[in-house]
């Protein structure tokens, strides 16, 4: 077991003591996230945008690109998500959980292909296409973007583009040096599966209570 403690902290050897305590806290803040988002619970914005506000920084000192485009997305996303899940159908009921419809499969290929153009031309740009993370980078963020938009829709079928996208970014960031984003995602995965199957138990369900 040491060996493996040795070998984690071994990946921070050189990096910034505010580095690695900037990334805890949004490895904690991102977890709690998730965790809210897989209740239902509005908390899930005002624990996102702590989160992703500290990781554009780590992301940009790391070169990631793609993925610290989605985080400053996602920062925006929160605010968008936040207002629609506050909205409410009734005196006592808000927003429900529903399926994607036809208008929203458009606006996913559209948000999806868009967002790897945008990718692309940040990694032309700074010249950062040198390593096959980019490539890889590019295409997390297109399922990243989707799934955040269907989540602050409040559709069951973010949850399918976060398991994907997190499966694919556990071993980039583990690649990359950063083994407490790579944990991290890995426990997205497990939550995003959970997350799905709660979310689709309460399918066209208007909750009263957004804390919960």
């Amino acid at each position: 077991m040491s060996h493996i403690f040795d070998w984690i902290f071994s990946q921070y050897n050189g990096v910034p003591t505010h580095i690695v305590v900037l990334e805890s806290i949004s490895v904690f803040f991102a977890l709690l996230s998730v965790w809210f988002s897989k209740r239902e619970n509005i908390l899930v914005y005002p624990t996102g945008i702590i989160a992703t506000a500290i990781a554009v920084y780590i992301l940009l000192v790391y070169g990631l690109l793609g993925d610290m485009l989605i985080n400053a997305y996602y920062f925006v996303m929160s605010m968008f998500g936040w207002y629609i899940w506050t909205r409410k159908v009734d005196d006592t009921h808000f927003i429900p959980i529903t399926v994607i419809n036809q208008k929203d499969k458009k606006w996913g290929v559209f948000l999806f292909f868009g967002a790897i153009l945008l990718v692309v031309i940040v990694y032309i740009i700074f010249d950062k296409f040198d390593n096959w993370t980019a490539y890889v980078d590019t295409f997390t963020t297109a399922i990243f973007f989707v799934g955040m938009w269907l989540m602050a829709k409040k559709k069951l079928e973010n949850w399918i583009f976060w398991i994907l996208g997190d499966l694919i970014s556990v071993p980039l960031y583990l690649y990359k040096g950063l083994v407490f984003s790579s944990f991290q995602y890995l426990l997205f995965t497990i939550i995003a599966i959970y997350g799905y199957q709660a979310w689709k138990k309460n399918l066209n369900k208007s909750p009263q209570a957004l804390l919960k």
